[in-house]
């Protein structure tokens, strides 16, 4: 023994190898699969990167400075239509109360002005203009039944609950009646006279409203005002009154405004100003300042806003239209950002950080992976352990039903689930619990036959006999002594099979059937990229997506590969 260590000391004799047959012996089984494991350098390269992606991923969420669906925006300078301003052809109605004059009685206006016609019938009602200041503004009056007439053995009865009947009103027209005639006057009001024989009906003539070509734009609606005010502008009268209230016009070739004091309270003009966007409030001084801009025609003028800060504007001309431009400030979100220090891989189509969403993405694809995996271990061992130690009937039937799930189309299936959550609208969290159910479910089968086809070749071993013979029961024999020596194949089974999760996830969401927005995955973030044009120049916004889930996918392969050269007894390295 003495000469042996003296051998050693000398250098005559090599230390014990690693695998050296008489070293092996001294290590444990777990030891000797964690050396043979972190000896293979594909393996380690396959953990260094999971140990990246989980940190990229888990850690790399807490310390960025963003949000996973926050959108970056920016405010500029951007010149837009404000409104527009159209010379006015067609006329314009201000009725004393709405819906006097129907849409027929409008129409034949324009035919009675075009022939000259002061009175012109629409329907069973007759009505007459009166021309005011100019040619574009006419006052329309309308018949307007005020009595019913019944004559009753040679008299004639007048009911009405629109005026007063006296005794001259019936004189009045019994006169006109019996005369035949169509219209009479009575206290100073003209009628006009319908029906025959024994049924009348009396008829009013009465103001109804004005049409004009003329566009009266004011917050004073009273009819009062707006016919006092068209009236004075084609009379070419400089102020006039109503209920008391003077006021004053400033009125050059059809364009100008109506004043209380210094307070402009209407624009009248030939053009109808209105902003481009709806909801656009124009206030009439800037609509007097539109006009007097039309009149001298100015290419660009300023106006204070409500702030007191001055804008600028800019007229634009086609024809007899005008399209006001002003410079405002835009809010504008920051799509396509190319990468610098700020994101570090820019920004996606809707404003948010690539590389934030990257991490949380990250989170999801390997959530969804590891719990899918566990989900599917979980089933395929109990069915694979039942299966392949009772055989018979149980595993006849349970084989069966695996056979049933490889018979089903996977990818259909999921794209139907996929259409009939959209159809429910159901809520982005609740689909990813929804998608890693399914995919489980669709996924043990395999894990099934791995356990049953183990256990159907360790059932008969000794050790098993030996179990069974000490009267162990039925459960504790499968679950604690058939099931672990199946461990390290499930290890090996699960890990390769990680890898494949990630992918069909990935799919699932660039196929829009998978996570949806606002939570991110990495299969979801190259789903953005929907056109070519961003393919080929924004090609940030989906490579890096990709490149990460290729050395995850890499990183799962490579480690599974390790573990199974690990735990195969027959390695010797």
């Amino acid at each position: 023994m003495a000469t042996e260590e003296k051998k050693n000391a000398a250098g005559g004799e090599k230390e014990l190898a690693l695998d050296d047959e008489r070293r092996v012996k001294v290590l444990s089984p777990g030891a000797l699969v964690a050396k043979r494991f972190f000896r293979n350098r594909l393996a380690m390269v396959g953990l260094i990167i999971l140990v990246a992606m989980f940190v990229f991923s888990f850690l790399g969420g807490v310390i960025s400075p963003y949000g996973e669906s926050q959108i970056f925006e920016d405010y500029e300078e951007v010149v837009t239509d404000f409104a527009g301003a159209t010379r006015n052809t067609d006329y314009r109605f201000y009725e004393k109360e709405s819906g006097l004059i129907p849409s027929g009685a409008r129409t034949s206006l324009i035919l009675a002005v075009n022939n000259g016609d002061s009175t012109y019938t629409s329907g069973d009602n007759s009505y007459s203009i009166q021309q005011i200041g100019n040619e574009d503004s006419w006052i329309i009056s309308g018949t307007t039944p005020v009595a019913t007439v019944d004559k009753l053995a040679g008299k004639y009865i007048i009911k009405s609950d629109e005026i007063e009947v006296t005794e001259q009103l019936t004189a009045d027209f019994t006169a006109a009646a019996e005369a035949g005639e169509t219209s009479f006057v009575s206290g100073g009001e003209t009628y006009t006279i319908s029906g025959s024989n024994r049924n009348y009906t009396i008829s009013s003539m009465m103001e109804l409203g004005i049409g004009s070509k003329t566009v009266l734009e004011t917050e004073n609606n009273s009819y009062e005002f707006m016919k006092a005010a068209l009236t004075a502008m084609g009379e070419g009268q400089k102020s006039f009154t109503v209920d008391g209230t003077s006021y004053t016009l400033n009125v050059e070739d059809n364009n100008g405004a109506v004043y209380n004091g210094s307070d402009e309270v209407a624009t009248l003009s030939a053009y109808s100003i209105k902003g481009v966007e709806n909801g656009t409030v124009i206030s009439t001084e800037l609509k007097t300042r539109i006009l007097e801009a039309i009149a001298e025609n100015e290419n660009t003028f300023t106006f204070a806003d409500s702030e007191g800060n001055e804008v600028e504007y800019e007229m634009k001309r086609e024809n007899d239209r005008y399209t006001i431009r002003t410079a405002s400030s835009s809010k504008l979100i920051q799509t396509y950002l190319a990468p610098s220090k700020t994101h570090l891989l820019g920004t996606d189509g809707a404003g948010m950080d690539i590389m934030t969403r990257l991490m949380y993405g990250g989170r999801i694809s390997l959530i969804i992976g590891f719990v899918v995996v566990i989900l599917e271990t979980i089933i395929g061992v109990i069915l694979g352990g039942l299966a392949g130690y009772f055989g018979k009937w149980v595993d006849m039937v349970i084989m069966r039903i695996v056979d049933i799930f490889y018979c089903i189309p996977t990818w259909p299936i999921l794209i139907i689930l996929g259409a009939i959550m959209d159809s429910y609208q159901i809520g982005p969290k609740v689909r990813i619990y929804f998608m890693m159910i399914v995919l489980a479910v669709l996924g043990w089968p395999f894990i099934t036959r791995i356990v049953r086809g183990q256990i159907l070749s360790l059932r008969e071993q000794e050790f098993m006999v030996a179990a069974e013979a000490t009267g162990i029961s039925v459960s504790r024999r499968v679950f604690k002594h058939l099931v672990p020596n199946v461990i390290p194949q499930l290890i090996v089974q699960c890990t390769m099979g990680l890898g494949n999760i990630i992918l069909t996830e990935s799919t699932m969401s660039f196929l829009g059937i998978g996570v949806k927005f606002p939570y991110a995955s990495w299969g979801n973030i190259i789903s953005s990229v929907s056109n070519v044009y961003v393919m080929t120049n924004y090609w940030y916004c989906w490579i890096p997506a990709g490149f990460l889930i290729l050395i995850t996918v890499l990183g799962f392969n490579f480690v599974g590969d390790g573990l199974r050269d690990a735990f195969d007894p027959k390695m010797k390295r």
